[in-house]
């Protein structure tokens, strides 16, 4: 049972394939925590990172800020957020964070079919993505393959985890 329990674990901080009504009937946590990406809860298993895929439905850019889109895969509509405010920090890695933020500004076009990945937060109540990383889809076939690994890895993988609290 421990091996299962670390496993369950493992998904905490790798990229899981979700569908959008599986992503957003995620659970949080009851107490607030000061880490909110690890609060969310698929069937008892944190989770923290996910990636999605799904057209392009909603577009809104406040310049030097943040882009606000919206992932729409056929179950359900994703809200993302891309951070634009780093690019006068004295990190580099804000910096190096800022320049491909503004390649993914350009990638992300309304209507375009776009890979998302990020980690999970919550605004105004609902879980939305914050974006790490957007790569725009050029295969035809890419949203149902999308679609039929995250039903596989549901039925295989993330199912089967046993929840962390039991104990063995």
């Amino acid at each position: 049972m421990e091996n299962g329990k670390n496993n369950a674990l493992a998904l905490q901080n790798t990229h899981v394939k979700l569908l959008a009504f599986d992503l957003l009937s995620l659970t949080q946590f009851p107490f607030h925590s000061p880490d909110a990406a690890t609060s969310f809860f698929r069937r008892g298993i944190p989770i923290s990172r996910v990636e999605i895929l799904g057209t392009v439905t909603l577009h809104h850019l406040k310049p030097e800020r943040l882009l606000r889109f919206a992932i729409d895969d056929g179950t359900g509509c994703v809200p993302c957020v891309l951070w634009l405010n780093d690019a006068n920090s004295p990190s580099v890695v804000r910096r190096r964070r800022h320049e491909l933020a503004a390649r993914f500004v350009e990638v992300v076009k309304f209507g375009a079919v776009a890979r998302v990945r990020g980690r999970l937060s919550r605004y105004k109540g609902g879980v939305q993505v914050t974006v790490s990383d957007v790569v725009t889809e050029r295969d035809p076939n890419a949203e149902i393959f999308h679609r039929l690994d995250c039903i596989r890895l549901a039925r295989n993988c993330y199912n089967l985890l046993p929840s962390p609290s039991l104990r063995g």
